[in-house]
């Protein structure tokens, strides 16, 4: 029997799992996931449809009960880039929900429908996993190439749970509302396996809205997780929806997460509601790193301080650590310790190119730490570390600093060959007027009053909207202009 779950072990009548109208005690879940986990037992790989949906979650039980590794599937995925998966990750079996109709590229495989109220099996699998052993598959977004599946053990699970339950003293009593989806890290290990791992309930939106989250909310849920295009919903409505802010007002817990959330965004929500966003950072490769703790000081900008059991540094481009950390000084992170995943499937070179000699993870995320620990966010080494005149530049605290200005809605930052400065800043931004949007001169002067001077942009281009993926965060490649 799995260690994961302690609740499924001796399940009673506690509400587990809510998505819409349809529900789950713990008793119907394990016996729900028993059911089909005997059938899992030994498959080597399972392909999940990973819809937003009652069937995925117990698909994902199920298998981790059988001992095997899920490879949840994104149903909006191209058909190239779903091949490319299965050829690499090889399942032999794809769960889904029934009616629910699958690809071309998954119909060569054998399906099981779930049965979200199966049962009929005396006992669960007769399975004895080790804490090494694959518990998920989960592909990367495959930026720079095709999509690599980081192969997640049942011990970076278990690690990253019990870190957050301590650094959000998460418990039983905890009942958890979100709306994001199931193939990833955050809506999966983090929205479904969490608050399973607890003992505590979920209850999934299917679709993010401001009305369900004010509705399950003051009906009993302590905690909400979100991405920042959310929170900007909910910043936007505030004003006009008393019932919003007063719900909010009831959480515990309001966690921010998968890209920085502006601060203009938090402010706007403590100052409607009183509650405060707190954001963790963490990636599919290494699950969670830091967080800013329920127990600790919110601050705005932040992802908070290592997680228990985390080791993180700041190196500079030679791998050298940072040897002071000033809250200016910008460095890669590197990461070590439980929460990181085993090796990309079938893929050494790219395995051995993440990891430093000495066992640290490289992330590719640049960071100040400040020097009580807390560490910043300023962006993505590949995309949003600018060189400009001999100073090392994050994007995204020019992104924080543009969107203080009234007149920019959205904004993204990158950077592009000067001749002069080597690079120079440019800013991509959605105006809150669309017939009179602020010009460069305008918003240059506004970062540099609020930053420093070579921080300010030296090109503006105005767009209708910024480039997201799936889950809101900006891509940047996509930033060009003719």
């Amino acid at each position: 029997m799995s260690t994961l779950f302690p609740a499924l072990t001796n399940p009673g009548e506690r509400p587990a799992l809510r998505f819409g109208d349809r529900s789950l005690t713990y008793a119907e879940l394990g016996a729900a996931a028993d059911a089909l986990a005997v059938r899992c037992v030994g498959a080597g790989r399972v392909a999940v449809w990973a819809t937003s949906s009652l069937e995925t979650a117990v698909a994902v039980i199920a298998v981790l009960r059988a001992g095997v590794a899920a490879v949840p599937l994104n149903p909006k995925s191209g058909e190239k880039e779903l091949g490319h998966i299965l050829t690499d990750s090889a399942p032999t079996l794809v769960l889904a929900a029934p009616g629910d109709e699958l690809p071309s590229p998954l119909r060569h495989l054998e399906r099981i429908d779930v049965d979200v109220r199966g049962a009929g099996v005396d006992a669960g699998p007769d399975v004895s996993p080790g804490d090494e052993d694959p518990a998920l598959v989960v592909y990367t977004s495959g930026t720079t190439g095709p999509p690599k599946g980081a192969v997640i053990p049942r011990r970076a699970i278990a690690a990253t749970l019990d870190a957050l339950a301590d650094a959000w003293e998460w418990t039983v009593d905890d009942v958890l509302v979100h709306g994001l989806p199931l193939f990833h890290v955050h809506g999966l290990v983090l929205g479904i396996l969490g608050p399973l791992r607890r003992g505590g309930s979920v209850r999934h939106l299917g679709r993010f809205s401001t009305e369900g989250v004010t509705r399950e909310l003051n009906d009993g849920a302590t905690m909400m997780f979100g991405v920042p295009t959310m929170y900007h919903r909910i910043a936007e409505t505030l004003p006009d929806d008393p019932e919003l802010v007063k719900s909010l007002g009831r959480a515990r817990l309001l966690v921010s997460g998968s890209a920085a959330l502006p601060v203009h965004d938090h402010e706007r929500i403590t100052s409607a509601t009183g509650r405060r966003v707190i954001e963790r950072y963490g990636m599919t490769e290494t699950l969670m790193n830091t967080s800013v703790r329920a127990d600790g000081e919110p601050r705005a900008g932040t992802v908070g301080v290592p997680l228990p059991g985390v080791e993180l540094r700041l190196v500079e481009e030679d791998g050298t650590p940072l040897a002071l950390y000033d809250g200016e000084s910008v460095g890669e992170i590197q990461v070590r310790g439980p929460n990181l995943f085993t090796e990309y499937l079938n893929r050494p070179d790219a395995t051995a190119a993440a990891f430093t000699s000495d066992g640290w993870f490289r992330t590719g995320d640049m960071a100040v730490r400040d020097p009580d620990g807390y560490v910043r966010i300023v962006g993505r080494k590949a995309t949003d570390l600018i060189k400009s005149g001999g100073y090392k530049i994050g994007a995204g605290e020019i992104e924080n600093a543009l969107l203080e200005h009234p007149g920019v809605r959205e904004a993204a930052v990158t950077g592009e060959p000067d001749p002069d400065l080597g690079e120079r800043v440019v800013a991509w931004i959605v105006p809150t007027d669309p017939q009179s949007p602020p010009e460069l001169g305008e918003l240059a002067d506004h970062v540099a009053s609020r930053l420093a001077p070579h921080k300010r942009p030296r090109v503006v281009h105005h767009l209708s909207e910024l480039p997201r993926n799936d889950m809101g965060k900006i891509l940047k490649r996509s930033l060009t202009h003719d």
